[in-house]
């Protein structure tokens, strides 16, 4: 069983920037395409970004030229860095490991982006 353990959230004001974290304990990690998805209250879960195991990265329009996901696999870690953040930010941001045949999510973390 893979854990997803992420860490960084918290409160910040508007035009702040928080680090998220997301440690692995598997070596799975290391074929997976992994991810950053967030959840605001009464909304659907949505995609932030992803980075592939060859180190391609995807992000939703709403983040880009904000935000940055990026891995170390020596650390089975998943970073995303995001900076110039807004309220409508504010979400529970979870953590997400694919591949084929597997697909695990971390517990989430809170961030809320307000003055």
């Amino acid at each position: 069983q893979v854990q997803l353990v992420e860490s960084g959230g918290g409160l910040v004001q508007p035009g702040g920037s928080l680090r998220l974290s997301c440690a692995a304990s598997r070596t799975l990690f290391l074929i997976a395409t992994m991810g950053w998805y967030r959840q605001a209250p009464g909304k659907q879960r949505e995609l932030v970004a992803t980075v592939t195991n060859g180190g391609a990265t995807d992000y939703a329009d709403s983040v880009k030229g904000r935000f940055t996901i990026s891995r170390d696999n020596a650390k089975n870690t998943v970073y995303l860095q995001m900076n110039s953040l807004k309220p409508e930010d504010t979400a529970v941001y979870y953590c997400n490991m694919r591949a084929v045949g597997y697909d695990y999510w971390g517990q989430g973390t809170q961030v809320t982006v307000s003055s």
